[in-house]
């Protein structure tokens, strides 16, 4: 994360939120692409209120996205 050295501490607690390898990997592709555009975002971007608050909103939009695909995504079948 050395190209979010010097931005806001609110900005870079944020993108944390963006990763998604912790994820299941049926549910990582509905999950990359917020992750691609929040660091697109900031890396064009200054630091600043209407960021943060853009970065919260898709942070909505994208939990909204994965639980969706919650539904749609079969459960790993257990042996």
């Amino acid at each position: 994360m050395d190209h979010l050295e010097g931005r806001h501490p609110g900005t870079v607690h944020l993108l944390r939120y963006f990763d998604y390898s912790h994820l299941p990997q049926g549910l990582q592709p509905y999950s990359e692409p917020f992750h691609a555009l929040a660091h697109g975002l900031v890396d064009r971007l200054p630091d600043g209120p209407e960021l943060t608050a853009g970065l919260r909103k898709l942070l909505e939009a994208k939990d909204c996205i994965v639980r969706a695909a919650l539904d749609a995504v079969p459960p790993p079948s257990s042996s």
